[in-house]
């Protein structure tokens, strides 16, 4: 028996459709919501590329899985209709302290009192949003990476108020959908993950931003002299311009001309990253996992 059958996914994009379709390929029935019909239509895009690359994945299952998978998920801009049932809520909107917390205060009286609300933030405290779920204690952080079938990391952090049982219960569920659970002790801004991440990504665009070196050079450094297959910027390409503007903004001065930088150069252009097939790289259509310059 599944800790969870029906899921609630709050946000359709880069991430949040990622989550949405691996839930439901490890056989959850799931609810997408977004906030109006072209929001959806892309996030029906995004899933639809999904079901195309788990149906090609080395190793996969039966091929027809991957179309199953996407028959179990419903998609809907009705908060009301994709609360309506729903035994857990993995919350995938825009990192923003005040949106988030609007959200939940909207989803909160829709959901049944047993259900469980996971936010995926990579950045704010789930401590700091908690009281805006109207349910303290059962509530808590389930962060994923980007391209969830590779990294297959779930970062679980409760709070101080986190019901030990729901924490485990979350931990089981991540399990079953396939992921490796990352139980962390205690709140941590950025979790594992991002705390060791994040710094290294901010080193590489401040060399960048100095004219100290050029993208493809610094990469090229770093995949080198450590054999790891990518280096910084084919990084801010994954996770997305969008979001590495987002982070970026909010940071020191060298992070805010870097923000500047990518908003002028790139998300003006319409060049979000992977997800658009260009970014710091160009990823041609027919080898989206091979970046060129």
């Amino acid at each position: 028996m599944k800790s969870f059958s029906n899921v609630m996914v709050a946000g359709l994009g880069v991430l949040g459709a990622q989550i949405a379709y691996q839930v439901a390929y490890s056989g959850a029935n799931v609810t997408g919501y977004d906030i109006n019909t072209g929001a959806l239509d892309d996030g029906r895009h995004r899933l639809e590329q999904l079901r195309k690359r788990y149906a090609h994945n080395p190793g996969t299952r039966d091929p027809g899985d991957a179309q199953l998978a996407l028959d179990r998920i419903k998609l809907t801009s009705d908060l009301q209709e994709a609360a309506s049932g729903a035994e857990l809520v993995i919350e995938a909107v825009p990192e923003n302290l005040d949106l988030k917390r609007t959200f939940y205060q909207k989803l909160a009286p829709l959901l049944s009192p047993t259900a469980v609300i996971a936010t995926n933030t990579s950045t704010l405290l789930p401590s700091d949003l908690a009281a805006s779920t109207g349910r303290p204690e059962k509530f808590l952080a389930l962060h994923f990476a980007n391209e969830v079938w590779i990294h297959n990391t779930a970062e679980v952090m409760g709070t101080p108020a986190t019901d030990p049982t729901i924490y485990q219960q979350v931990v089981s569920f991540a399990h079953e959908i396939g992921m490796i659970p990352i139980e962390i002790k205690k709140e941590q801004a950025g979790y594992l993950l991002n705390s060791l991440l994040v710094p290294w990504l901010q080193a590489a665009s401040s060399l960048f931003m100095r004219g100290v070196a050029e993208p493809e050079m610094i990469d090229l450094t770093w995949r080198t002299a450590t054999g790891a297959p990518t280096g910084p910027f084919q990084v801010f390409d994954v996770i997305g311009i969008r979001t590495a503007y987002a982070v970026s903004v909010a940071g020191d001065q060298t992070q805010q001309e870097f923000a500047a930088y990518l908003k002028e150069h790139l998300l003006d252009q319409g060049k979000f990253g992977k997800e658009s097939g260009e970014g710091f790289y160009h990823y041609p259509a027919q080898t989206q996992n091979s970046p060129s310059s």
